[in-house]
């Protein structure tokens, strides 16, 4: 297998884009000999002329216009590859802050896809509830965040809205029990919306399982003590949508909000948000339920982001 050399498809580009070797030389630093001897090698590699000499001025044959094209990609690819992996601009850090409950199903895949993308900067993430999370943006502790609220914030961008959905253990039966048992962490801003909905259709429940640990929170509602509530299609695979027939009041819609410091304006910080953006922006509202579940992580891959599922977990 033969390969092209890219000084010389460098050159060949800049006789192309100047009309002449003696402009094309000054363009790329060499002499017009050197110009020269490039294009002749080029042309003996592929065996096929790539200017036509006849004309008065310097022209490309067919065989010439076809490379040209070639020949732009490959050093666009080739500069692209040069400037990922040495410029100042993509080495760094960067803080993301993002919900317990939106971490784990689709932001993996997006650190991985980002990582492959720039390989020298560091993505330092941070996992905690959407209170704590403006608070450290406004501190300037994070770069980006993404939270869970129903409203947004000045300089937010909301990517997506979800209903709030009650969940509990698979084919579980807490939620037939009154008092209804709840199970939230303390600072869960969806606790309260749950609570008000409770009282305003006159169900009454009390606090079986308060646990600053989602994990505890899980195992008692995945044991059918209690119930819980999420944001639709983001449920634990341990945990599943209550099926109530009406049995529990509708719950509102939360959206995912995207905040990014004024500071973040790298081409790499540029770049993770918009990543962030296609991800979260598939995600439809009202897609969710078993009879049309919101598209995976797999089904999303086939789109511009490779995503496989992955559990999710707490509570904004």
């Amino acid at each position: 297998m033969r390969n092209l050399d890219l000084t010389a498809l460098r050159s060949f580009v800049a006789v192309a884009d100047t009309g002449g070797v003696t402009r094309a030389a000054a363009q790329v630093n060499l002499t017009q000999s050197a110009v020269s001897m490039q294009l002749k090698r080029l042309e003996e590699a592929l065996d096929v002329p790539l200017i036509d000499r006849s004309a008065r001025s310097v022209a490309l044959s067919p065989s010439g216009e076809q490379l040209l094209s070639y020949a732009r990609r490959m050093l666009e690819l080739n500069d692209e590859a040069i400037l990922r992996l040495t410029a100042d601009d993509y080495e760094g850090e960067i803080t993301l802050g993002v919900p317990h409950d939106i971490a784990t199903r689709y932001i993996p895949m997006v650190l991985k896809r980002f990582n492959a993308q720039f390989p020298r900067m560091r993505i330092q993430l941070f996992a905690s509830y959407t209170r704590k999370l403006l608070r450290q943006l406004e501190a300037g502790e994070c770069d980006m965040i993404l939270t869970t609220e129903d409203s947004i914030g000045r300089d937010g961008e909301t990517l997506c809205s979800l209903p709030l959905v009650w969940a509990g253990a698979p084919d579980g039966a807490a939620w037939r029990q009154r008092p209804l048992p709840l199970a939230f962490e303390g600072d869960c801003v969806f606790r309260g919306p749950a609570q008000r909905a409770l009282d305003a259709a006159g169900i009454g429940w009390q606090m079986a399982i308060e646990s600053d640990s989602t994990r505890a929170i899980e195992a008692g509602v995945s044991a059918d003590l209690a119930i819980h509530v999420v944001l639709e299609g983001m449920e634990p695979p341990y945990i599943r949508e209550v099926e109530h027939g009406g049995g529990l009041p509708d719950l509102r819609s939360f959206n995912i909000n995207l905040y990014v410091a004024p500071k973040a304006t790298g081409p790499a910080h540029l770049a993770l948000a918009d990543l962030v953006r296609q991800v979260y922006g598939t995600i439809k509202s009202g897609a969710g339920g078993s009879q049309q579940p919101y598209p995976s992580p797999v089904a999303i891959s086939k789109a511009p982001i490779p995503l496989q599922p992955v559990p999710a977990a707490e509570c904004g």
